[in-house]
């Protein structure tokens, strides 16, 4: 588990998880060698002799083993709270880097989860079980070592009984993992239907089922009710056991300790400190099925996460090439998904400083296009290129410097109309930011809401219609002022006011620059310097608008199913 842990943590931090290791193991052992020196103590008060200088040895050893456990306690919780802002930070700076291929639907409420209690679940370890954990472990063990010092036949019967508490616990350990690994799964299964029933909310209440129960939710809650308590019950036999062991432990040293004192081998006090050390003993080893019970629950989390950063991220440039130019080619790309060739053997160009168009059918591939250009993916064979330069040799950054994307679908984080667009450039000035909204009309938006430019958009930009978010995408893309413009189907969902304020932005935000558009709506494509018809991943046909309708193919058919009413 350690090592996974660090695994996790990475570089920066698994020298301090070390150290805070080791010093939790000088604790415990620490603690074993100070109960160790009740032996002299109760040799001297039961014998006659002096015991303060053992009394004082002792209460120093105990001073001792209370200033580690303070300085180990406070280690722990400090690593613990770096590494889990760590952790966080990490993991969202490797979740950025992830193809966004990735990103299945089943992995909603994954991610949730893990990023949510997993995270602090997996990260307590150092803060609140990894102590308890190691103290269990080592602390028993030193003091077996303390007794066989004392007496080598007590000490034996101890060390015999040091397998048998291990194989105790790791059958325990074996009973709870499938029905652990059940429960997380029904966790994740049921997060994911939660996410699902709010989003189903407008479909429910249109077929007006407000009343009834979501069923699939209802499933999985009561899979997950009922995987919990199969958890539970696969761990009480090993709970059972583990004390029954500690207890037959205990009271096999008690009856071996009364028959050598009987018998004149040892005296009253070894005695008398052989049974308070084993009691000692006991309460840490009672307690490490609990220990071990969240230890495996923090396990489990650790390795969904170990999961996710062994995931790769798209390969970088050891030498990357910042290109010169803005134009953009296609040269024989070929692209999968999973068993699915979404793009074959396509091959187009876009001469710098103009528009490219791309119509066709729904899965003919065509958001695939902006998609690879932008590198969310890698092509399966084939290159696209940036100024003739191949995006896998641009630097990431570089890359995404040089793109503006405006997508059907905007997202708009919680936060102010402002503070959205300055996504777009942070640095950009306050007249930089209120000219990219004029040009995007996003002003007339910002006039009729309260609060103005303060005005929160809410989560996910709940509280805009589409086309007002669409404005903030735009204004955002405007402000960015990137060479090459991407644009997915921005207006196919939108009312003609909102259509025509966007159509608008979209032309300036187009002008001078290098625009592939992806679009339904056949009448946001005429001013293209070339339009290609996508269908099954290839290029069917391709021209300009007034060539594609003289051909009578696919694009004319298209035009006329569009201008139908």
């Amino acid at each position: 588990m350690i090592r996974v842990l660090l695994r996790v943590l990475g570089h920066e931090y698994a020298g301090p998880m070390r150290r805070t290791v080791a010093l939790m193991t000088a604790t415990a052992v620490v603690e074993g060698l100070s109960y160790g020196l009740l032996f002299p103590v109760l040799r001297a008060l039961l014998g006659g002799g002096d015991a303060r200088p053992w009394l004082i040895g002792f209460a120093a050893a105990v001073a001792g083993y209370a200033a580690l456990r303070y300085l180990s306690d406070l280690a722990g919780f400090r690593v613990g709270t770096s590494v889990l802002h760590a952790v966080y930070r990490r993991l969202g700076d490797h979740l950025a880097r992830l193809p966004i291929g990735w990103y299945t639907p089943g992995r909603v409420g994954e991610v949730s989860v893990l990023a949510g209690r997993g995270v602090l679940r997996a990260m307590s370890v150092s803060a609140h079980f990894l102590a308890p954990f190691v103290s269990a472990c080592v602390t028993p063990l030193t003091v077996v070592g303390v007794m066989l010092v004392v007496d080598w036949r007590l000490g034996l019967a101890a060390l015999a009984a040091v397998p048998v508490v291990a194989a105790v616990q790791v059958w325990t350990a074996r009973r709870s993992v499938a029905a652990d690994a059940e429960r997380a799964a029904r966790d994740h299964d049921a997060t994911a239907r939660v996410v699902e029933y709010l989003q189903a909310q407008p479909v429910l209440r249109a077929g007006g089922r407000t009343g009834e129960r979501f069923r699939l939710l209802d499933d999985s809650l009561r899979g997950l009710d009922a995987a919990s308590r199969r958890s539970a019950l696969s761990a009480l036999p090993g709970v059972i056991g583990s004390a029954l062991t500690v207890q037959a432990v205990f009271t096999g040293l008690a009856a071996l300790g009364a028959y050598l004192a009987l018998g004149g081998r040892i005296g009253a006090a070894e005695l008398l400190a052989t049974l308070v050390l084993a009691a000692r003993c006991a309460d840490p080893l009672l307690a490490l099925s609990e220990v071990g019970g969240a230890l495996r629950a923090a396990f489990a989390e650790l390795g969904r996460l170990d999961e996710v950063f062994a995931t790769r991220p798209l390969p970088t440039a050891a030498r990357p090439v910042a290109p010169r130019r803005h134009d953009i080619a296609f040269e024989d790309v070929t692209f999968r998904h999973g068993d699915r060739t979404v793009v074959e053997g396509l091959s187009l160009s876009v001469p710098e400083g103009r528009r490219l168009a791309v119509v066709g059918p729904s899965g003919a591939g065509k958001s695939t296009l902006l998609h690879l250009l932008a590198r969310f993916h890698d092509v399966d064979a084939g290159a696209v290129r940036v100024g003739g330069v191949d995006v896998r040799a641009i630097d990431p950054e570089v890359l995404m410097a040089k793109v503006a994307i405006v997508f059907q679908d905007v997202y708009l984080f919680d936060g102010t109309i402002e503070d959205n667009v300055r996504l777009g450039r942070p640095d950009a000035t306050e007249a930089e930011v209120r000219a990219a909204a004029k040009a995007a009309r996003l002003d007339e938006v910002v006039d009729r809401l309260p609060g103005g430019w303060s005005a929160n958009v809410g989560e996910g930009g709940a509280l805009l219609s589409g086309g007002e978010r669409q404005r903030v995408s735009i204004a955002r893309a405007l402000l960015k002022d990137a060479p090459i413009v991407l644009l997915d189907e921005v207006t196919s969902a939108l009312d003609p006011v909102n259509e025509a304020a966007v159509h608008e932005g979209v032309e300036r935000l187009a002008a001078g620059r290098t625009v592939v558009v992806v679009a339904h709506r056949l009448r946001t494509v005429r001013r293209a310097d070339r339009i290609v018809f996508l269908d099954g991943g290839r290029v069917v046909e391709e021209g300009t608008h007034d060539e594609l309708l003289g051909r009578g193919g696919r694009y004319a058919d298209f035009w006329a199913l569009s201008t139908v009413g």
